[in-house]
């Protein structure tokens, strides 16, 4: 550790050898007129008016900062709380469709291969024979539907009709020897809800938000 550097003696004022003054310090001035008064005063006030808005764009610039940030982190959360209400929402949406699809293909469990029938029909006129595959349940009340439904869309084939364990609800499946057809209402609920699921990972935090009355 090396020893502090001392000032050396110094003196105001310092005489010649025959006692004339060869070097006087400044002396500070005690009095000083009133307009010079009033220049230091208007002189200070002004330095200290320029501190007090350096300082105050300081605080100003300080509280713009943090107050982005709090709006920055608020935004983040409120566009959380906006996905997480959009699954919700499509998550109660899907219950909801799987509820009423569940109740009318209890009541009515042979309209989806009517409508199969229906919507193929160009497709099996040629073909001499429809084979059905259907649940027990349902396979027992297919076979007149499915023969008002051939005569009302001009097919004149056989068909036939197999019951199988392993089909479910409403399940079942149309082959036409060059072509089939099959739905399964458990399989077509899973896609449906993979692929909006999937829509919402997509969207993520980036949807446009809704605003009351329609705005976007």
């Amino acid at each position: 550790m090396s020893a502090p550097e001392h000032q050396r003696f110094g003196f105001d004022t310092i005489f010649g050898g025959t006692g004339e003054v060869t070097h006087a310090a400044p002396r500070p001035k005690r009095l000083y007129p009133l307009d010079e008064v009033e220049a230091l005063c208007q002189a200070s006030f002004a330095d200290g008016e320029r501190q007090a808005m350096a300082s105050m764009q300081a605080l100003q610039a300080q509280a713009l900062a943090n107050i982005s940030e709090a709006a920055r982190q608020a935004l983040t959360t409120l566009a959380q709380v906006a996905h997480a209400h959009r699954a919700g929402a499509a998550d109660l949406a899907l219950a909801c469709a799987r509820a009423i699809a569940d109740a009318a293909l209890e009541q009515f469990p042979t309209a989806p291969t009517r409508a199969a029938l229906e919507s193929l029909a160009r497709e099996v006129e040629a073909a001499p024979r429809l084979v059905v595959s259907a649940g027990p349940e349902l396979a027992q009340a297919l076979a007149e539907v499915l023969a008002e439904t051939a005569a009302a869309i001009g097919y004149d084939g056989q068909i036939q009709v197999r019951a199988s364990a392993e089909f479910g609800l409403a399940a079942f499946t149309l082959d036409f020897g060059d072509g089939a057809a099959a739905f399964d209402p458990e399989a077509a609920a899973v896609r449906v809800a993979a692929a909006l699921h999937a829509a919402l990972a997509a969207e993520g935090l980036h949807a446009e938000p809704l605003l009351p009355g329609g705005e976007s």
